[in-house]
């Protein structure tokens, strides 16, 4: 089985949405590889599909992220995305997704440029698909 995946909430939206991005995220969201889900990414999936769709859809994209494996963000890994931000400068949300990827051993998917040259990462960028 290959390493585990982070997919962003950015690959999310995109394929909740079914946005043009959707087409480069699918193989990792439908592939074979274990999807895990920082706490912090289903809120920001929640709260964006709440405001943009209402209420029963984002129950429905939470319940999709809800069968991922739900990483809670702990003590041990606030501190370690405290670190993370301060070694790659990265805001708060940021850092706690890509310290989530590394204390679980997966590979970050992003279209976020912030990430787009750390370790472990799959940058996918916007526009293309």
């Amino acid at each position: 089985m290959s390493s585990p995946l982070v997919v962003d909430s950015v690959g999310w939206l995109a394929f909740f949405r079914g946005e043009s991005l959707a087409a480069q995220y699918r193989p990792f969201l439908l592939g074979e590889a274990e999807l895990v889900c920082p706490t912090i990414i289903l809120y920001e999936v929640a709260r964006r599909v709440e405001r943009d769709a209402g209420r029963q859809a984002a129950a429905r994209a939470a319940a999709q992220l809800l069968n991922t494996r739900v990483v809670p963000l702990d003590e041990a890994l606030a501190l370690s995305a405290a670190r993370v931000g301060l070694t790659h400068p990265l805001a708060m949300a940021d850092a706690i997704i890509y310290a989530t990827a590394r204390f679980v051993g997966a590979t970050l998917v992003t279209s976020d440029a912030h990430f787009q040259d750390l370790p472990d990462v799959v940058y996918l960028p916007h526009g293309e698909g």
